[in-house]
């Protein structure tokens, strides 16, 4: 007779802490992807961030969790009133994963994985915003990740880890979302890219990173959260959730030397920037593929990683489309190679799941053949063909009916001030004086005189404006 549910202390405690490691990443790619932009755009790169944590939480909640994870309807989508947000789960018996014979399930309650893959829905969407700086209206970017998030990652997780079409018949595998996230994102920044056009000036002028140091911050908060996501992302506190862990750090940190190598060799300048990218493009190859890899394939596929999407950034400019920040090169790259890594590398002496609960097989270099390989391209053919699809026709309506690039002047003046009203950086005197910091304080000169009255300018100073060049 099955036991009475009870709760995993220990697996829950581990969900919960990873869970909120994963919400950090979103904040942090805003720090990561607010330093790769100019002065004048970073707010508005921060905002796309920061919105996307509160909209697609709410859609998550409401309806995304039972699509994506609700008893699979036909291979595409989960029913969508399984776990609707106007209903309720705090009996002992809502525990994820429960069955008649396994009441407990994983020991977690229902609401605890539910909040666990909303943060995977809300950097998802964040993660395309990068292509598209400087340009987008923000209201024509609520309205795309709305609809994007719907019609793509809701029904895409489901294919990948709610039992559709890709993890359940085709059997491809995607540990904490290689396909699911990366590829997806990667797809969908693609087509915003080519819908809205190239940022004025582009590729001519030139556009670098405009405050480094928030730069390495927001990629030291992403290497950080990613222990949640990766590890996070077993479920359980057991020994594969210690695998993922330590092959994320090796993968990651070989990406680092990776890409630094190739500025190395074709500048013989290594940059702080490259190293952050390195680190970043070394997470997203390995996400697919820690829990199935040995630790010595996690090495090999950080360098390959560094080193391949160091190249694959170039490709921009000679395709010719503006992805702002390298979402494409990054992201849709690495997540390609990670995928495709585990048809080479995967193997059920580290994972036993990889059979027993996927039903894939081994990889090539593990005696499985070319199975494995197969799966894991057609699964990322599926999910990039749909959506880079629909992010295109989405754009494309969005641009035509509210618009969905603001205008040039706009553009040009800063899209802080002229979608937000605000700017990041605010140089000039807080008083509007032009006094020393003594004399605004009011606490007279350095000599420690007194401040007489002010002598009256002999012409009125031109206001200070608010546009700082990035």
């Amino acid at each position: 007779m099955p036991e009475a549910p009870t709760i995993d202390g220990a697996n829950t405690t581990w969900l919960l802490v990873s869970t909120a490691l994963v919400l950090l990443m979103t904040p942090g790619l805003a720090l990561f992807y607010g330093g790769l932009n100019r002065a004048k755009g970073v707010l508005n790169m921060m905002m796309m961030s920061f919105s996307a944590i509160g909209l697609i939480s709410i859609l998550w909640w409401f309806y995304g969790f039972s699509v994506a994870f609700g008893t699979d309807v036909n291979g595409f989508w989960g029913d969508p009133g399984a776990y609707l947000g106007t209903k309720t789960f705090l009996a002992e018996t809502d525990l994820w994963g429960a069955t008649a014979e396994n009441p407990s399930g994983i020991g977690v309650p229902l609401y605890v994985f539910m909040a666990f893959q909303m943060v995977f829905a809300v950097i998802t969407v964040a993660l395309i915003s990068g292509a598209i700086a400087d340009r987008a209206k923000f209201a024509g970017w609520l309205l795309f990740a709305f609809g994007w998030a719907t019609l793509v990652y809701f029904p895409v997780a489901h294919w990948v880890w709610g039992g559709g079409i890709i993890g359940a018949d085709i059997h491809a595998l995607d540990f904490a979302g290689g396909t699911a996230v990366h590829i997806n994102a990667g797809a969908a920044a693609l087509a915003v890219a080519l819908v809205l056009g190239k940022r004025l000036g582009w590729p001519r002028e030139g556009m670098k990173p405009h405050n480094i140091p928030l730069v390495a911050l927001g990629a030291g908060l992403l290497w950080f959260g990613w222990f949640g996501f990766n590890a996070g992302s077993e479920l359980t506190v057991d020994s594969v959730a210690g695998l993922a862990f330590i092959n994320t750090q090796l993968a990651t940190a070989a990406a680092v030397l990776g890409w630094i190598a190739v500025e190395w060799v074709k500048s013989r300048k290594p940059t702080m920037v490259g190293a952050s990218s390195g680190a970043v493009a070394g997470l997203v190859a390995i996400t697919p593929a820690c829990g199935f890899i040995a630790p010595w394939a996690s090495v090999l596929l950080g360098i390959v990683a560094g080193v391949v999407c160091a190249l694959a950034v170039s490709l921009k400019y000679k395709l010719g489309y503006d992805d702002s920040l390298d979402v494409v090169g990054v992201h849709f790259v690495g997540g390609w190679i990670g995928s495709l890594w585990l048809g080479l590398f995967a193997t059920n002496s580290v994972n036993a799941a990889i059979t027993d609960v996927v039903g894939a097989s081994d990889g090539l270099f593990y005696g499985g053949g070319v199975t494995q390989l197969g799966r894991q391209a057609l699964a990322g053919l599926i999910v990039s063909v749909w959506s880079f699809g629909i992010a295109w026709v989405l754009a494309f309506v969005i641009e035509k009916t509210i618009g969905f690039r603001v205008k040039a002047e706009a553009e040009v003046e800063g899209i802080d001030i002229g979608e937000h009203a605000e700017s990041s950086y605010d140089l000039s005197p807080a008083g509007g004086g032009t006094g020393s910091a003594f004399a605004m304080a009011g606490i007279g000169t350095p000599g420690g005189g007194t401040t007489n009255a002010a002598k009256p300018e002999a012409e009125p100073a031109e206001p200070v404006s608010e546009k700082v060049a990035g």
